[in-house]
């Protein structure tokens, strides 16, 4: 078959962008030829992807550059003759679309009347629009449970339209036997001492998952726990803003910024506590890929997979409204606690043995599959 596969924009460390190589890489091990149309493309290009990067001539904003990708995807449908056309962002004219953000007309109704009147606005829910009204015909490949009622609220979307997905986890997150020597190692490697606590957040966008909130929850802690742990962030997005923030706090020396990284995995293995406090998150997989790696987790309920966490008793979660001074408190009593963080991660790992935490991409290349069959 000849499947396309369109997303805004690909850069190796983004969540959506990682379930995209993962399924459309076993679609190509699956013998089936693979196009790739974005407005940009950062890192390799996987083996058997033909990658078209679309690059507008005239087109300066966001919105702007968004069409000219979906003229660019209409003309190539035409001339091409794909079996299926596969969305990670929501476009018109789509097959399938994977639901990797929430909804936006649910997102809307919290924000003022100004917000709609921008062309950024009509274009987001237009675009929407066409994935989920009821004779679109778009199948919809789930990730958030949370999220099927909120675009069924706002469109009528049939019911049968929708496939929930197991949760995105990649098998290299999972503690593997040595698990003790490479946390040992990592540490080592690091600068870590034996009887510091580090506490890690992992995030491609520190706005929206809460690093300011980390930096408070750091400086709140009392002085001789703070003096006992350190924060890693790691993730490719501007760190200056928290630096500064950091600074005023006076806790820069005990906050390291890791820029975007290749071995994630090591540093799951060698924290203490993986800390998420998003101000909104649609599922949330650094959750699951911490528990299965025996890092326990304090997150914020807004995340999507949060429940996963109480499911498996992995940690704790903040309630909604959120409040700082709960996850101040939260923080201090886990980083106290080193009996209660060995009992979580413990159970992080027995929760990833017997969930279905990593069949995503066969699901969802099975569901392609099935849909390019019937065109």
């Amino acid at each position: 078959m000849k499947l396309a596969f369109a997303l805004f924009k690909y850069f190796p460390y983004g969540g959506l962008q990682r379930d995209f190589i993962r399924i459309a890489g076993l679609c190509r091990d699956r013998g089936h030829e693979i196009h790739v149309y974005t407005l940009a493309w950062e890192g390799a290009v996987p083996s058997g992807f033909q990658v078209h990067v679309v690059k507008p001539r005239f087109a300066l904003s966001y919105y702007g550059k968004n069409l000219a990708l979906l003229r660019a995807l209409r003309q190539a449908r035409k001339t091409e003759r794909f079996d299926a056309v596969v969305g990670f962002n929501k476009l018109p004219g789509l097959d399938v679309y994977y639901a990797a953000d929430p909804c936006y007309a649910a997102r809307l109704a919290e924000k003022g009347w100004l917000h709609r009147l921008t062309p950024r606005h009509r274009q987001f829910a237009a675009f929407e629009r066409a994935v989920f009204a009821p004779k679109a015909g778009v199948e919809v490949l789930m990730i958030a449970p949370s999220q099927i009622d909120h675009f069924i609220a706002a469109y009528g979307t049939p019911a049968e339209r929708f496939h929930l997905l197991p949760p995105p986890i990649n098998r290299d997150r999972i503690a593997p036997p040595n698990a003790a020597v490479l946390r040992k190692n990592w540490r080592w490697d690091t600068g870590v001492a034996p009887d510091e606590r580090v506490v890690l957040m992992i995030a491609s966008a520190f706005r929206i998952k809460g690093v300011d909130r980390a930096l408070l929850a750091m400086a709140a802690l009392p002085q001789d726990v703070l003096a006992k742990t350190r924060l890693f962030v790691v993730g490719g997005d501007d760190a200056a803003p928290y630096q500064r923030q950091a600074q005023a706090l006076g806790i820069a020396k005990r906050v390291v910024f890791c820029g975007a990284r290749d071995d994630v995995p090591r540093f799951l293995l060698g924290a203490d506590l993986l800390l998420h406090p998003a101000y909104t998150e649609n599922t949330g997989t650094v959750l699951l890929e911490a528990m299965v790696a025996g890092l326990p987790v304090l997150t914020t309920d807004i995340c999507g997979y949060a429940f996963h966490v109480l499911k498996a008793n992995a940690g704790r979660v903040v309630p909604s409204p959120f409040e700082q001074a709960a996850l101040n408190r939260e923080l201090a009593e886990m980083l106290s606690d080193p009996q209660r963080l060995k009992a979580w991660g413990g159970n992080g790992i027995a929760y990833g043995r017997t969930e279905d935490l990593y069949s995503l991409p066969e699901k969802a290349a099975d569901l392609i599959e099935t849909v390019a069959r019937k065109n």
